[in-house]
Formats: structure tokens, C-alpha cells, sequence
């Protein structure tokens, strides 16, 4: 009977320490209270590079990990990337069958989804959660999304633009990395001898060009703010500013500085080229490092933590008759979104908001700086000195400090209807088909034609 009575008084004890531990628990985070009480199923439309250093180490680290301490949520995750993750929103959201959870972009790509309001304004759940103080004030900016409402929980800030040299290639042709373009101009003949590329470029892909370069050009000759002034009626695309932004494209053609060779280099095959020392220059994003490093799961990298020493990453050298020279092209990074129309308080929604909260929370941005998913993430909370990175990583952290100023991405700012024409001009313009003064035209007959539908 003794025993009986204290294997009874164990039992109670231990049932009271477990219900306090869950009262505890609800009172901490009501959403994640309600969440267990029933299966939740979400939709997840994920930007997946399978060619990028960890991809698939990612999947384990991120999905699968929050799938394992999260046995009540169900993902049903679609993994897509560049053109086909973008053509497949733009069916998603004319179907009115957004996934319930989805990667986007602050502007530019992901327009529609602000447009129409397809994805839950999250200021009211950042508040409500007490994360202001987490992330940088620019990541919960309204000003810095399309629709004027924070739609996206951001990685990241990003800069579009980033010039990586390989100071071998250049070693081997007797060569120092360029700092103006005349430089660069003279090293393409000294090159070409030595059976190299000047610069390497995936402008098969023709976001690459207007949002890996042609950004930053246009606003090395149009100064800070000159995307806001077209917007606002002061300027046109026709100025000679645009024109004269345009007009450089095709010097650097002109001058073999850009081969029209880039034109049928896609995405996915640039960086082994670049790799494999074919060329000089490599013209990216900053999130192009993930590509290089060494991948966990295997143990490889493209480019090995050795050789990364040997490349500088930096910004394109200045340019004659700019207004801005050592600048870039920045915007916020992308990020993760809630459906618009999932019920708010309900456990659909507790659900996608807090696997929104993860998926851009400093577990996950810490793991993704260390594996160069990310360069300078919106969280402030994140010890970068603490994690041990590749040269690569290390270059491109410090990427900041080779630039004085940052200006807007054009598809970033500029609805797809105008980016689209300019895009494929700048294609034009390399293949010779159309001028400068007919790309600029386009440009703004398209601004005009989609200005007069607001």
C-alpha cells in the first residue's frame, strides 16, 4: 500500500510539473498552443537552385528539420526556380489558387501578388509578436514593397550587382584587376591571346543583364533617384540619360568587352565557366557565392576554399561620363509570404505564420550566411564572427565597403509590363537588331501604356 501510494504521488506530481509546463507554454505563444490541437495542412511554392553549393543540404537542414519538430503541420512544398517558379505565380494568382505559404520578391518579380493584394499584410503579426527589434528597419519598411504593405518577412538585403575577379586569370596575362573602363577596355586584346574571356555573363537569361548590370549603368548615368523621377513624370526613359545608359551597353559589345557569346550562356552554366577560369570577370548577384562554396553534402566545391583566395569580388570600374561611379544596384532580399486570404486567427494561419517566422528566423539566416545562401541578412541578431566562413563569404560580407552609394534595381521598382521590353532590348542591342534610341522608345511606350491603366 506504501508503494502503491508513492508511485501514486509521483504520477500526480509528474502530471502537475507537465501541466504547468504546457500552460507555461500557452501563455508564451497562444498561436503555437492552438496550432497542436489539430493537423494543418500547408501549400509551399519554395525557389529552389539545385545547382547552388547545399542545396540539398538545405532541404534536410531547413524542411525536414522543421517537419520533425512540427508533426501537426503537413508541407505539401513545390519546389520551382527562375523563369518556370515565375511563370507558375503568374498561373497561381490569375487561377486565384495561391499556395498558402510562398517565396517572393519586395517588388519587381512578385508585383502582381502586391497588386492585387494576394499576400496578408505582416506588419499587424510582426507587432503582435514583438519582432520589430529583430530585423533591420529597412526589412519592415512599407515603402520598400510594391503595394506599400510589408508582404514579405525578408531574408536578406541584396545587392544585384557584384564583379568578381579572378586574379589568377589576370595573373597569367601579366594583368592587375580593372579599375576604370578604359583599363578594362585594353585587357580584352591581352586576353583573347591568352584564350580567355573578358567577362562571363548568363545574358541567355534576359533578367540577367538589366538586373546584374544595366541597373547599376543606368543609375551611374542617371544619379541617385532617377527611377523615382521617371515614375513621377519628371523624366522619360528617351532622356539622354537612359539613352546614354543604353548607348554604353553596346560600347561594351562594340569593344568585345562583352562577347555576344553571353547571349547563349544561360544560368545555370556560367558559374563553371567561371570556375574553370575561362574568362576574367564574372558579372552576378551577390547570392551567386552559394554556387562556389564547398557543398556539405559532398564535400565539393567549384571553386575550392584555396582558389577563393584568388578571387576578388568588388563592383564594376568606373565608367567616363558617369554621374555616380563606384556604386551599385541594391533592394531588399526576398523572403516568405502568408495568402492573403487565409483567415486571420485561425489555425491555417497560425500555422503559415509561424513557419513564415522560421524560414526567416536566425536559426535558419544563420545557417543560410554560412552557407552563402545569403550575404547580409535583415536580422540583427546574428554573430557573423561566429561562423566559419570561406574566403568567398568573407568577400562578399565586405562587399559594402567598394561602394559609396547604392541605386535601385529596375525590376524592382518598375512593373513587369516595363521591365519586359527593356529586358529584351537589352538582348536586342547585344545581337545588334535594334539601337539604344529604339530600346529607350519601347521602354517608354510601354511605361506610358501601363501608366494610363493605374
Amino acid at each position: 500500500m506504501k508503494k502503491f501510494f508513492l508511485a501514486f504521488l509521483v504520477l500526480a506530481v509528474s502530471m502537475s510539473i507537465a501541466l504547468a509546463g504546457c500552460q507555461k507554454k500557452e501563455a508564451a505563444s497562444p498561436a503555437d498552443a492552438r496550432a497542436v490541437e489539430q493537423k494543418v495542412t500547408l501549400k509551399v511554392l519554395n525557389y529552389y537552385d539545385l545547382t547552388s553549393a547545399n542545396s540539398a543540404d538545405g532541404i534536410t537542414r531547413i524542411w525536414d528539420a522543421y517537419t520533425a519538430s512540427h508533426p501537426n503541420v503537413v508541407i505539401e512544398r513545390e519546389d520551382l526556380f527562375n523563369d518556370p517558379f515565375h511563370n507558375k505565380v503568374e498561373a497561381y494568382a490569375a487561377s486565384g489558387n495561391l499556395p498558402d505559404v510562398m517565396y517572393a520578391w519586395p517588388s519587381g518579380r512578385s508585383t502582381t501578388l502586391y497588386a492585387n493584394r494576394l499576400l496578408k499584410d505582416l506588419t499587424p503579426l510582426v507587432q503582435r509578436d514583438g519582432l520589430t527589434a529583430s530585423y533591420r528597419p529597412l526589412a519592415l519598411d512599407p515603402t520598400q514593397f510594391a503595394g506599400g504593405y510589408v508582404g514579405i518577412l525578408t531574408q536578406g538585403l541584396t545587392s544585384s550587382h557584384a564583379f568578381y575577379v579572378n586574379k589568377t586569370v589576370l595573373a597569367d596575362a601579366g594583368l592587375e584587376p580593372a579599375t576604370t573602363y578604359d583599363e578594362l577596355k585594353a585587357q580584352v586584346p591581352i586576353l583573347k591571346a591568352k584564350g580567355y574571356d573578358t567577362i562571363l555573363m548568363a545574358n541567355k537569361d534576359t533578367w540577367v543583364m538589366q538586373s546584374c548590370l544595366f541597373s547599376l549603368i543606368a543609375g551611374r548615368f542617371g544619379g541617385a533617384g532617377w527611377d523615382q523621377n521617371i515614375l513621377n513624370g519628371q523624366a522619360k526613359f528617351t532622356d539622354p540619360d537612359f539613352v546614354n545608359a543604353l548607348k554604353f551597353v553596346k560600347q561594351m559589345y562594340d569593344d568585345n568587352v562583352l562577347s555576344q557569346d553571353t547571349l547563349t550562356t544561360d544560368y545555370g552554366t556560367v558559374t563553371g565557366l567561371f570556375a574553370q577560369n575561362k574568362g576574367a570577370y564574372l558579372i552576378d548577384g551577390d547570392w551567386r557565392v552559394g554556387a562556389f562554396i564547398t557543398d556539405k553534402s559532398s564535400g565539393a566545391a567549384l571553386i575550392s576554399p584555396a582558389d577563393q583566395e584568388n578571387i576578388l569580388i568588388t563592383v564594376f570600374p568606373d565608367i567616363p561620363g558617369a554621374k555616380l561611379n563606384k556604386s551599385t544596384s541594391g533592394i531588399l532580399g526576398t523572403g516568405w509570404g502568408v495568402r492573403a486570404d487565409i483567415p486571420a486567427g485561425s489555425p491555417q494561419e497560425d500555422a503559415a505564420w509561424e513557419l513564415v517566422k522560421y524560414l526567416s528566423g536566425k536559426d535558419v539566416l544563420t545557417y543560410q550566411l554560412g552557407v552563402g545562401a545569403i550575404a547580409t541578412p535583415s536580422r540583427t541578431d546574428i554573430d557573423t564572427n561566429s561562423l566559419s566562413l570561406e574566403p568567398m563569404q568573407k568577400s562578399i560580407i565586405a562587399l559594402p565597403s567598394q561602394y559609396t552609394s547604392s541605386t535601385s534595381v529596375i525590376d524592382g521598382v518598375f512593373a513587369g509590363p516595363v521591365f519586359t521590353p527593356l529586358n529584351d532590348g537589352l538582348q536586342a542591342i547585344g545581337l545588334g537588331s535594334q539601337t539604344p534610341e529604339q530600346v529607350a522608345q519601347a521602354t517608354q511606350d510601354a511605361f506610358d501604356a501601363w501608366k494610363a491603366e493605374q
